[in-house]
């Protein structure tokens, strides 16, 4: 058995704002590690590449509200920071 990924912990060093903020970052990045897991069976961060984030703005995500996917996007520009990527996304 292993260890789940600790995502609060692998966001901490770039995690800003006020605590709600944070929240929801965390929360959010929560979400898409499900999301990529469920479809490439990948859920470590370290092992995500620009395709996987494609994939959840642009299919995973396009049935939901516009404000709601902005809130995420901003989320997978945190992760890609913290993955010291200069990977640029738009919605």
């Amino acid at each position: 058995m292993s260890k789940a990924f600790d995502m609060e912990l692998f966001l901490a060093s770039v995690l800003s704002g006020s605590h709600t903020t944070r929240l929801r970052h965390i929360r959010q990045a929560k979400a898409i590690q499900i999301a990529i897991s469920d479809r490439w069976h990948r859920d470590n961060p370290w092992t995500w590449k620009q395709k996987h984030f494609e994939w959840f703005l642009n299919h995973h995500m396009n049935r939901y509200a516009e404000s709601t996917r902005y809130y995420f996007l901003l989320t997978v520009q945190l992760l890609t920071k913290r993955l010291g990527k200069s990977w640029k996304f738009s919605h």
